[in-house]
């Protein structure tokens, strides 16, 4: 009889960390974890994309390109597109966090850090591989959770584009490489 409610408790745990990552309250759930939670599905779904897709489809079997003129193109649109495409989607459908894909060395400006915080925690991420960066911040008269997580090259189709892209200031990417960092903010009450 146990077994019968071992995936209902499942997906109710998984239900309840999700509203947590949303603003939902939830006891014992920093937020911290929350941010941590929303980058694990952030940053695996962009992997995905990226290898199982664009580097597949674009690099392994040549059957497709990607572009970021990808709709003029008739092209698969690049990983940090999709990107902006996810967070622009949830900015539109929430205000209990935000995310962005952010550099201190990006191909188009407006990806450049605009606060403090950002040029800060991507700073670190770039000095310190494989680690995280949190603090807070005040941005018109509200508080902040912030953290910034490193943003990887996860597969030679990114290298390519962003060392031979016309904008680039970088031209020297390697696979492995951090290129940039996620930035996740959560309003704090």
């Amino acid at each position: 009889m146990q077994q019968r409610f071992r995936k209902p408790i499942k997906i109710a745990l998984a239900a309840a960390m999700t509203m947590a990552a949303v603003g939902v309250a939830a006891e014992g759930v920093s937020y911290r974890q929350a941010a941590d939670m929303l980058y694990l599905v952030m940053s695996s779904d962009r992997a995905v994309y990226a290898r199982k897709v664009v580097q597949r489809l674009t690099r392994d079997e040549q059957l497709l390109t990607a572009s970021e003129h990808f709709e003029d193109d008739s092209a698969l649109p690049l990983p940090a597109q999709m990107f902006r495409f996810g967070a622009e989607m949830a900015a539109d459908k929430t205000e209990d966090f935000s995310y962005s894909l952010l550099s201190l060395h990006p191909v188009n400006r407006k990806n450049g850090p605009g606060t403090d915080l950002e040029r800060e925690g991507l700073q670190f991420v770039a000095d310190h591989p494989g680690e995280n960066f949190y603090g807070e911040e005040e941005l018109g008269g509200e508080r902040y959770f912030a953290a910034v997580y490193p943003d990887v090259a996860v597969a030679e189709a990114c290298v390519n584009c962003h060392n031979n892209h016309k904008d680039s200031p970088r031209t020297d990417a390697e696979v492995g490489d951090v290129m940039g960092g996620v930035v996740i903010r959560i309003p704090m009450d």
